[in-house]
């Protein structure tokens, strides 16, 4: 499933080549891709149409386009769940197995004018919410400064790539949970956007163990992950995001490359490379995790007793 970097390739993707024009025309393929819209594919269409895009928003894993032009204030939101792809293409090119809305844009120079949303396996899609005010008055979400967000995300927490967000703010939120630290990381509403991939990548650099109990974690320990998750979804970022899939893809299609930089996910019988950088053989183990798989270190991410 993609994660916070993969979204925000996404998002700036959007930025750059849908913001600033206006929907001409919608085009519902597959009603499954907009179950999640209220009024149905009918309304969809005819509440899209002759809006204009403000901005490209994201939260965590959330993705959202703000809209002018409706009676109510409220943002499209595109939810790529395991498979969805938001893609920028010519009216001519042929039309992806996989199509499931396509919205004709506005023209302007050099820019391709349809955006489609393509989903193999149709977990995610895209629906239009109403947008409520922030709980913080902070910003809604990387790419605009408007202290607003969907009523359809406005339950999940802030990112680690997100100004507000801090490292004390991840302590308390930690702290009220009684559970494994993994576990914790994952929970949208402790902190958005980390997937399996980035926490066993965080928790690696940060040399805690997955199985760690939040009740025994320290400021220190909290700030030695927080830094790991912003360093590990930045380098992420600038590598255009994890492609182990050649679903994940940028609005151009192009897919990212972080994985060539992973420590622990997915290395499973490999040494660990900051052990044999100290001359010290141990080689990363894979554990059965909530129906996935963990990966870490034996020797420098002791496993509590």
């Amino acid at each position: 499933m993609p994660e916070l970097p993969e979204v925000e390739v996404v998002r700036r993707g959007l930025e750059d080549w849908v913001v600033g024009r206006t929907v001409e025309s919608v085009q519902v393929v597959d009603p499954r891709s907009v179950r999640r819209h209220l009024g149905g594919p009918a309304d969809f269409t005819a509440s899209l149409t002759r809006t204009s895009i403000g901005a490209a928003v994201r939260r965590g894993k959330f993705l959202w386009l703000l809209l002018d032009g409706l009676p109510r204030p409220s943002a499209l939101v595109a939810h790529l769940g395991m498979s969805g792809q938001l893609l920028v293409e010519e009216p001519a090119a042929p039309d992806e197995k996989h199509l499931k809305v396509r919205l004709e844009l506005s023209p302007e120079a050099n820019k391709p004018n349809q955006l489609r949303f393509i989903d193999q396996r149709i977990f995610g899609g895209m629906f239009l919410s109403p947008l409520v005010p922030t709980g913080d008055q902070f910003p809604g979400g990387q790419g605009s400064e408007a202290p607003w967000i969907p009523e359809a995300a406005a339950h999940i927490a802030r990112d680690v790539l997100d100004p507000a967000s801090t490292p004390e703010a991840l302590y308390h939120a930690l702290r009220k949970k009684n559970t494994q630290i993994k576990r914790a990381i994952l929970d949208q509403q402790v902190i958005s956007g980390v997937g399996n991939i980035y926490a066993d990548e965080a928790l690696w650099a940060a040399k805690l163990h997955g199985l760690r109990s939040t009740a025994t974690i320290r400021r220190p320990d909290i700030v030695r992950l927080h830094t790991a998750l912003v360093d590990v979804m930045g380098r992420a970022l600038d590598a255009g995001g994890t492609s182990f899939d050649a679903l994940y893809v940028n609005v151009n299609g192009a897919s990212g490359y972080f994985d060539r930089s992973l420590n622990a996910y997915g290395r499973e019988g490999r040494d660990c490379q900051r052990c044999a950088e100290e001359g010290v053989l141990s080689v990363i183990r894979r554990d059965p995790f909530m129906g996935r798989s963990s990966y870490s270190c034996p020797r420098c991410q002791r496993k509590p007793r």
